[in-house]
């Protein structure tokens, strides 16, 4: 009784969501949790997927103004505060200078997955959000249907209509509810998962031009041959 007077004191747009959600019968409670954790991931993953968290133009910029084989102290000093995802690669990288290219490589390639797990982080929760929701609209659309052919068995009557009425109100609001949160979810997480590949393929390719810059002119001292010389060319046999 309570509640039918708190509700009838809402206004009329309130009373209408209010309804919709009472007579969608008891999955809709999970329904809206879906739907809380679902706004709650978009909202954080988009505050950490900005441009600027995981690829500051500064750093960008000065791995692009880094001329081949020179030096990289003032990079080192920029990424060392700075936590974005670019920033502990190229820390990872300049840290790892000193030992053969290959190695270093590696290592920046361990850094680099560890990094988009980070990235990916909370995309697995959209995704199921994304396949669950649909599913339970769907249960609690059979569920509001075995209402509606229990109520077939009782005697015809203004019950027995009231019955068949509430048990297809609560199949389609339950459907409904379930496809409303599915659809936008999976808008998000397709946008979130492709913003995910393309920064990605970026820090790859700003991450490639480092290691190329820092390793200029080493390539002969790690193979261990001294680069070529006029001394080593062979003299062309005199032409008689």
């Amino acid at each position: 009784m309570i509640a039918y007077l708190m509700l009838a004191q809402l206004p009329e747009s309130a009373q209408s969501v209010v309804t919709f959600f009472v007579t969608g019968g008891p999955f809709m409670w999970p329904l809206l949790a879906c739907s809380i954790v679902a706004v709650t991931t978009i909202i954080l993953r988009g505050m950490a997927l900005r441009r600027n968290n995981v690829l500051p133009l500064v750093v960008e910029s000065e791995i692009e103004r880094l001329v081949p084989g020179g030096s990289a102290e003032r990079l080192a000093r920029l990424v060392q505060q700075d936590e974005s995802s670019l920033a502990r690669i190229v820390r990872t990288a300049l840290q790892h200078l000193r030992a053969p290219r290959n190695e270093t490589v590696e290592v920046v390639e361990t850094r680099a997955r560890h990094e988009m797990i980070v990235l990916e982080k909370g995309l697995i929760v959209l995704e199921i959000i994304t396949g669950i929701a649909p599913l339970l609209g769907l249960i609690g659309a059979v569920a509001g249907l075995v209402r509606v052919f229990s109520a077939l068995g009782i005697s015809s009557g203004a019950s027995n209509t009231q019955a068949i009425a509430l048990g297809i109100s609560e199949a389609l609001n339950a459907t409904v509810f379930g496809l409303s949160i599915a659809v936008p979810t999976l808008i998000a997480f397709s946008y979130f998962s492709k913003k995910v590949e393309v920064m990605s393929v970026e820090m790859e390719t700003l991450v490639v031009e480092l290691i190329s810059k820092c390793y200029y002119g080493r390539v002969h001292r790690e193979d261990g041959a001294p680069p070529p010389s006029r001394a080593t060319i062979p003299a062309r046999a005199p032409v008689v």
